[in-house]
C-alpha cells in the first residue's frame, strides 16, 4: 500500500528540524500510540513565559516525524497558553494534508506539547498562578 504525502511532508521526513535533545531542558514529557507503536519524546527552554527552543525524538512512521518537526517549527516564540491551546489541524494544513489512516500523527503530536508544557507547569506553578491585583483607592472621601 502506498501513501501520498505532500512534498513538504517528505521534506520534514527526510530533513527533520528540531530533532534531538534539549540539554538542561526546562521541562521533558513522552507519548505514545500503543496502537501504532509510535512515540515521541519532547523537551523544551521557556523564557519569559515563551518557548526559546523545543527538539523532539521520534520513534515512528514518515508521518510521526513529518508532524513533529513541522510543530516544533510553528511553534517557536508561542506562549505557553498559546502552546496548549495549538490545534493539530493547523499541522494537516502546513504539511499540505496527511493521508487519512495517518492523521493520528498529527494529534500524537499536539499531545506531546501539551504534555510537555503542562510538565513545565507543574515544576513552575508560580507563573500561572499570580493573583489578580485590584487597584485600590488610598484616598479617603469626605461624606
Amino acid at each position: 500500500m502506498s501513501l501520498n504525502y505532500s512534498k513538504k511532508t517528505m521534506k520534514h521526513f527526510l530533513h527533520p528540524k528540531n530533532i534531538g535533545e534539549i540539554k538542561n531542558a526546562d521541562a521533558v514529557a513522552e507519548v505514545g500510540n500503543m496502537v501504532c507503536g509510535d512515540q515521541l519524546s519532547f523537551s523544551i527552554k521557556v523564557k519569559d513565559g515563551k518557548i526559546k527552543d523545543i527538539k523532539f525524538l521520534s520513534f515512528g512512521c514518515a508521518s510521526n516525524i513529518a508532524t513533529a518537526s513541522v510543530m516544533t517549527e510553528m511553534v517557536k516564540g508561542m506562549t505557553l497558553e498559546e502552546a496548549q491551546k495549538f490545534d493539530w489541524n493547523n499541522i494537516v494544513k502546513k504539511l499540505d494534508g496527511l493521508p487519512q489512516q495517518k492523521v493520528h500523527c498529527s494529534i500524537l503530536a499536539v499531545e506531546g506539547l501539551r504534555e510537555v508544557v503542562s510538565v513545565y507547569n507543574k515544576k513552575h506553578p508560580e507563573i500561572f498562578s499570580k493573583p489578580k491585583i485590584k487597584k485600590v483607592s488610598t484616598s479617603k472621601t469626605k461624606k
